[in-house]
């Protein structure tokens, strides 16, 4: 049996405006979640009531990957369930394109510049799908999402490399990434 990496991707029902900024992640409430499994080929979708059984999917992946998991997913799904994800192994792509660029890479301006496809929509758009109680949109933006960060993380495996546009957006950046 293959390892079982997972991709995920939470989306929120609040702003970091509405919840008082970064220190308050933990506030911000999961609007919904998905994991797709590497080894099962599986996309699977959590709403907020379901979001210890989405921190179980993580706690049996062999590798979690995602994108800004670190600093945003993580802390906001912590208001959920007691388990310390930053146990669990993970590959977080913008903290290693981070490094090695000396800014935080969108994953809009990675996924262009690596893939030549650009996201379907931001998370202002999924604020306010949510609002009007459009659940399946941001299912489906998270849903890709979630693709365009396993596309990259695959990318990466077998190039040794990813790309992202610089800061003002005209030049294309390269950055060795070493991901087994």
């Amino acid at each position: 049996m293959s390892r079982n990496i997972v991709y995920f991707d939470v989306e929120t029902q609040k702003s970091l405006h509405q919840v008082g900024g970064h220190s308050r992640v933990h506030d911000l409430k999961v609007s919904l979640g998905v994991t797709y499994s590497a080894r099962d080929h599986e996309y699977r979708i959590f709403l907020e009531d379901e979001a210890g059984r989405l921190v179980d999917d993580l706690c049996r992946a062999d590798l979690v990957v995602g994108y800004n998991i670190i600093g945003f997913d993580y802390r906001v799904l912590s208001a959920y369930d007691v388990r310390d994800l930053s146990q669990l192994p993970t590959l977080d792509m913008m903290v290693d394109l981070e490094k090695a660029a000396g800014f935080r890479p969108k994953l809009e301006s990675v996924a262009m510049a690596t893939l030549g496809v650009g996201k379907t929509a931001d998370g202002a758009d999924a604020l306010r799908w949510f609002q009007e109680g459009r659940m399946e949109e941001i299912a489906e933006y998270c849903c890709y999402d979630v693709k365009v960060t396993r596309l990259l993380h695959e990318y990466g495996q077998r190039h040794g490399c990813l790309f992202c546009l610089d800061r003002v957006g005209d030049r294309r950046l390269k950055f060795d990434v070493s991901w087994a």
